[in-house]
């Protein structure tokens, strides 16, 4: 059956995506070093740097993210959320149509995102935002860096000291009670962002595996549709859903 070329993704979802891609991989590798940090004999000024690094990167991470959350309501057919979120009125018919052409082996293809995929994509989308919230708050409790740094400082400077001369690892410029209280303000949002990096690590994989199958078993140039926009299905025009 010859290839149809259907155009989906617009040039800011792609390229959203690879910088999104390498925004999550450098922070999964430079906060797998900060996780083992100590196992690795990394000193404390090691630990700062990493820390540092990690959330210069995060700022990216969380405008490219922030952006692609906007263009969801203006950007074009496939990047918008409608197409793009298990929601509306008729998606939950797709859901139950769509399973049922794949245990019928029938052959319709969705030139977007099929209904299980923006499943997939939603639990992404909100692992990443879940990473993003509570990354900004740890850039102020572990580093002091905005947006919250400064009141964070406040919060647990030593009555004698300029919050300004805050620094981390540095427990002569805080008072003692509070950078506690601190701490304790801190835990929930820890925890969260290493069970959300576990979380994140397993959806990762889950998506490059699903993406591989339906590239080999389906050839649908998913891989390639991100660099160009334009997908090649096999498949006749009337067996493609388009609009979702």
């Amino acid at each position: 059956m010859s290839l149809n070329e259907y155009s989906v993704w617009d040039r800011t979802t792609r390229v959203f995506h690879w910088l999104n891609v390498l925004c999550v991989t450098s922070l999964i590798g430079v906060g797998t070093f900060i996780l083992f940090a100590s196992d690795l004999g990394v000193s404390n000024q090691g630990k700062i740097d990493l820390k540092t690094l990690h959330v210069w990167i995060g700022y990216v991470f969380v405008i490219n993210l922030s952006w692609r959350l906007i263009w969801g309501f203006i950007g074009g057919p496939y990047a918008r959320w409608n197409a793009v979120l298990p929601i509306g009125r008729d998606y939950f018919r797709q859901l139950r149509n769509y399973a049922a052409r794949i245990g019928n082996r029938e052959p319709y293809v969705y030139a977007g995102h099929n209904p299980l995929g923006r499943i997939a994509v939603t639990l992404l989308l909100g692992a990443l935002l879940v990473q993003g919230v509570s990354g900004l708050v740890l850039a102020g409790t572990d580093v002091y860096m905005p947006p919250f740094g400064d009141y964070i400082a406040e919060w647990v400077a030593s009555p004698d000291r300029d919050p300004a001369m805050v620094r981390p690892y540095a427990p002569e410029t805080v008072n003692e009670t509070s950078y506690q209280e601190m701490r304790s303000f801190r835990a929930p949002f820890i925890e969260t962002h290493e069970v959300t990096y576990y979380v994140l690590l397993v959806l990762i994989l889950l998506h490059i595996s699903a993406v591989i199958v339906t590239e080999v078993r389906k050839g649908g140039t998913l891989i390639s549709a991100m660099f160009t926009g334009r997908k090649l299905l096999s498949a006749r025009p009337d067996q493609v859903l388009e609009k979702h």
